[in-house]
């Protein structure tokens, strides 16, 4: 389903067109009303008003392993969701859904707090996290200066760390937005969230490390999403 629209190349964001929301309402009536649905992911939401249609829809069919990417801002820093959006997203899509995926940036944002600097302040964080509501959080930690990229899931059951090596590569462009996607596709076949999050980060890793085999744009290129076949 379409949230927005966005202009945008490997050097930045150049415009945003915000559907109307009671068409990404209607969208989602569509499918929802008619197709079995065993994963969801939701990444830009843009606006308030959008954040609101969404969750009055997930809640009406009650929409299970939902996974919200919280999209903040694009790799280039231009910003994706409004101020206004964030408390609506906290306070009305977080308590829905089953998994989110903040970095760093975004997690000091739905907290209104500092931009954690440690690893330590990076559990303190994803724990104030698991407390608003969601079912898990995957902090990702890439934003930390360490020679390794830890990764931290909070659940109801427990912590669990995560580690890979750091590519070396400035085409990171949609890292964030694979992951959370490949999250959501492999949720399905895995009995919870830790094994589920070791498949997609191994299946990420191998993206980044072949990112630079492509020749895309004069920026941040994109990862490698067929790195299995070519």
């Amino acid at each position: 389903m379409i949230t927005a629209l966005v202009a945008q190349n490997t050097r930045g964001v150049q415009s945003v067109y915000r559907i109307e929301p009671d068409f990404v309402a209607a969208q989602l009536d569509s499918v929802f009303s008619d197709v079995r649905i065993d994963t969801t992911k939701i990444g830009m939401l843009a606006e308030t008003d959008i954040v609101e249609a969404v969750a009055e829809r997930l809640a009406r069919y009650r929409v299970a392993n939902v996974v919200l990417d919280t999209v903040m801002l694009a790799k280039s820093g231009d910003p994706l969701l409004s101020a206004s959006a964030v408390e609506t997203l906290r306070q009305r899509l977080l308590p829905q859904v089953s998994l989110i995926t903040p970095n760093l940036p975004e997690a000091a944002a739905l907290l209104d707090a500092p931009h954690a600097r440690t690893e330590r302040e990076m559990l303190e964080q994803g724990r104030a996290l698991l407390a608003l509501g969601c079912g898990a959080v995957l902090m990702k930690g890439g934003h930390l200066d360490d020679a390794e990229s830890p990764d931290w899931l909070f659940t109801r059951e427990g912590e669990q760390r995560f580690t890979t090596p750091r590519v070396q590569t400035k085409n990171t462009h949609g890292t964030g937005c694979t992951l959370s996607a490949a999250l959501a596709a492999l949720r399905p076949r895995h009995a919870d969230w830790a094994a589920t999050v070791a498949e997609a980060k191994a299946w990420l890793s191998a993206a980044l490390a072949q990112a630079d085999s492509l020749e895309v744009g004069h920026g941040i290129g994109p990862v490698h999403h067929f790195h299995a076949w070519w």
